[in-house]
């Protein structure tokens, strides 16, 4: 009678065991299920924000200047820029523009305004690019510090002055006072300085701005990149 006990005894036992294990190897399974459901999110969302950092940015085309009357100085500068292949839509309202001649740096911004009246924009077909009656010139509320916008091309009308959002196939023209009143670099860009900078979107890669301006001006529109 007293075998029979004990085996009993050792049976429940081994049964407490038993149970335990399973409980055990259960809550692992439920951990390893909820981390690996986690790390596999987390996996997707980098993924999806890598590969628009890779495929967006944007494409500095070319660099244009405008001097002075009397070719002393360079004074208005057009950044023509386009979305790179693949992009997704980059807010110009977000873009940053940096410039540099080695002894100033500055960073520039397109400023939107809520009323939608003093905003640096103009969209159409323009007869002169530097034309100073564009607004895109004119209402540069402070040249050191704001970029403006002419729409060069925008099939889908996503650039608009409140929400510029720059999208495939689309053309733009940063307009940007280096001389003058506010001028990023007092007078304007001397002969022979070199220029370097890059438009940056909110994601993506950066548009590259470099170049060495002539050594002497001897007309008043210059292609510098």
């Amino acid at each position: 009678m007293k075998a029979r006990n004990r085996r009993g005894a050792v049976g429940i036992g081994t049964l407490i065991v038993f149970i335990a294990m399973v409980l055990v190897a259960a809550v692992a399974a439920a951990v390893l299920i909820n981390t690996s459901g986690f790390l596999q999110q987390k996996a997707s969302s980098t993924g999806r924000e890598t590969t628009q950092e890779v495929a967006s940015g944007i494409k500095v085309e070319r660099v244009v200047g405008k001097t002075d009357d009397t070719l002393s100085y360079i004074k208005q500068l057009a950044i023509y820029v386009s979305p790179n292949a693949g992009s997704s839509g980059i807010d110009l309202s977000n873009t940053k523009v940096i410039l540099s001649d080695g002894k100033v740096e500055a960073v520039l911004q397109y400023v939107v305004d809520p009323t939608g009246d003093t905003e640096a924009f103009t969209n159409g077909v323009v007869s002169d690019i530097f034309g100073s009656a564009l607004e895109a010139w004119s209402k540069l509320s402070d040249g050191s510090k704001n970029f403006g916008i002419i729409v060069l091309q925008d099939s889908d009308g996503s650039l608009t002055a409140n929400y510029p959002t720059l999208t495939k196939g689309d053309l733009v023209v940063l307009t940007v006072l280096v001389g003058g009143t506010n001028g990023v670099f007092g007078s304007g860009i001397p002969p022979g300085t070199k220029i370097t900078g890059q438009v940056v979107p909110e994601f993506g890669a950066p548009g590259v701005i470099e170049f060495t301006t002539p050594s002497t001006y001897t007309q008043s529109v210059i292609e510098l990149q």
